[in-house]
Parts: C-alpha cells; sequence; structure tokens
C-alpha cells in the first residue's frame, strides 16, 4: 500500500470485574464493579495472499479468540494491585475461594490499556487498546508504532 495506507480490524469483549484504587482519595478507593468493554485495533500495511486468509489481515475468529482469551481472564474477578489489601483481608478472600487478579500496577482503565496492548503484542501488530469502564469513558494506549 502506496503513502503509509493501512489496514484495520477491530474486535471487542466485555468482561464484569470489581476493583479499588489504592491510595485515592475519593470513591474509587472503595471496591466497585464494572462492565468493562475492550476495543482492540489491530493494523498491517499487506494482506495475506495465501491460503483460505487470502485478502485478510487475520482470520476475524482468531482475533476474537485471543482477546477473548485474555478478557475471560478478568471476568467476576477482584482486579487489585499486588500488596494493596492487608494479608488477613487478602487471605480470608482466597480462603473464601474469591478470584483475585493481582497486577502489579494499579489498576486503572489507563494502565489496563497498556497491559491488554502488549498482551496482544506479542501475537499481532496492535493500533490501539480501548478500555471503557463505563459507555462514556475510555481510555486508550497505543504503542511506539501506534
Amino acid at each position: 500500500i502506496e503513502g503509509g495506507k493501512m489496514y484495520y480490524l477491530k474486535t471487542e469483549q466485555s468482561f464484569d470485574s470489581a476493583h479499588f484504587l489504592h491510595g485515592y482519595h475519593g470513591k474509587c478507593a472503595n471496591i466497585h464493579g464494572h462492565r468493562w468493554k475492550i476495543v482492540a485495533t489491530i493494523k498491517s500495511r499487506d494482506l495475506l495472499k495465501e491460503s483460505q486468509n487470502e485478502g485478510m489481515i487475520t482470520d476475524f475468529k482468531d482475533l476474537k479468540k485471543d482477546l477473548k482469551a485474555i478478557t475471560d481472564n478478568f471476568d467476576h474477578a477482584l482486579i487489585i494491585e499486588e500488596n494493596s489489601l492487608s494479608k488477613n483481608l487478602y487471605q480470608a478472600l482466597i480462603d473464601e475461594n474469591f478470584k483475585i487478579i493481582n497486577l502489579p500496577f494499579r489498576p486503572t482503565a489507563e494502565n489496563l490499556a497498556k497491559y491488554i496492548y502488549e498482551l496482544l503484542a506479542k501475537t499481532y501488530d496492535v493500533d490501539c487498546i480501548d478500555v471503557y469502564e463505563t459507555p462514556n469513558n475510555c481510555a486508550s494506549y497505543r504503542g511506539k508504532n501506534g
């Protein structure tokens, strides 16, 4: 494709989970839930020329499957920053079989966008990841190539 033109594919997945922002002064310091929506956009200058995927960047079903694998991990979990709960509370939640996702960063929409970008970028040339906490509030991350 000439002149820096690019093809893009976009897909989305949603999941329900809770989080809180440790050290935040306001409502978000409390555990609260979201219906998160993740929109992944990948890009390519060229389309495949061989096999049944001729004329595609990739098969939509593969991109959808890979994004779903990431989002399913977060579904119906409590997403926390490592060491943001007291050891006793953390252990009590584990003892009650709560699903807890420990991340090495504060679980903001911005940080989740970067995290998901980096996971998908292992397989795809990712243009952008959009993370919606609500239908009207979105954080986006574009990597060095975006």
